[in-house]
């Protein structure tokens, strides 16, 4: 019976939540060619190829999605074991910040079971759009954040992508086209990053629109959507279930999510702790 090799299958892991073994390389501190023998090491193992070439990325063949999914078991099995039996607990301080989309369900899920899992860990969380974050961490003020990727900041940091919607009233929606009116929109204020990748399809497709309602609160642009004041263009990440997803207009792009840190150093707790937020996105990408 073959033995997997731990080691090999965590880089296979980080490979593919990262969508690159070029980006596992630089995360796992090897070069890419020791990454490359790895990965020919757990295909020689499992005796066929494990990913393949999709685009400009890679894809799961059907052999990698069976040894993914076990390898994903086996990792956490292992690292619950050295937790179990580490002399030392994790402990000191650790400051997270999360774009507002995401800090209900990963503050609920992530760092609640982090805090009753490391009572000796003192957690300090900020909620914020991307700039704050970016300037937090740019300045130290934070130690880690999961952000929106933006096309100048942060690539290296990619470990998901989830798509963008148009959501609101489709009534709404049929009336502006079919009059030629001006698309209500419902927007954070500039710069945003989402804001601007509407007005960017918009503007393409030559659909006029107007700014209707601007918030400084994700909160206050879900309840102006569903009061029919726009549309809004934002992920299922969050969305009321009782907001339409909008089919009609344009197509808008995915979104990058990123999770830089603020120093390249080794710190045990901040990486423990991105290591259970990305598989958090993970769940975050593969549902939307």
């Amino acid at each position: 019976m073959t033995n997997l090799d731990l080691d090999v299958l965590r880089t296979f892991v980080t490979g593919m939540a990262l969508g690159s073994f070029a980006r596992a390389a630089d995360r796992l501190g090897r070069s890419t060619s020791a990454v490359s023998a790895q990965l020919k090491k757990l295909e020689e193992q499992v005796g066929t190829p494990v990913v393949k070439k999709s685009g400009r990325g890679l894809a799961l063949t059907p052999t990698g999605e069976i040894v993914l999914s076990y390898a994903k078991r086996l990792l956490e099995l292992n690292d619950a074991a050295m937790a179990a039996v580490a002399d030392t607990p994790l402990s000191g301080l650790l400051r997270v910040g999360f774009q507002e989309d995401f800090g209900e369900g990963l503050l609920t899920d992530v760092l609640g079971s982090f805090s009753r899992a490391h009572p000796a860990v003192i957690l300090e969380a900020r909620i914020a759009r991307n700039a704050e974050l970016e300037s937090a961490l740019n300045h130290s003020q934070l130690d880690l954040a999961l952000l929106w990727q933006t096309p100048s900041a942060f690539v290296e940091n990619e470990i998901g992508k989830i798509p963008l919607h148009w959501m609101g009233i489709p009534e709404q929606v049929e009336t502006c086209l079919a009059n030629g009116q001006p698309l209500p929109l419902v927007v954070f204020d500039a710069p945003c990053i989402l804001r601007r990748h509407a007005i960017e399809a918009l503007d393409c497709a030559g659909i006029p629109w107007r700014i209707a309602f601007t918030s400084s609160s994700l909160n206050g642009l879900w309840a102006a959507a569903r009061a029919g004041l726009g549309v809004t263009p934002r992920t299922q990440v969050g969305k009321p279930a009782d907001l339409p997803v909008i089919q009609t207009l344009p197509a808008l792009p995915s979104l990058g999510i990123c999770l830089p840190r603020a120093s390249s150093e080794p710190n045990p707790i901040r990486d423990y702790l991105a290591d259970i937020i990305e598989k958090q996105v993970g769940v975050f990408c593969r549902g939307s």
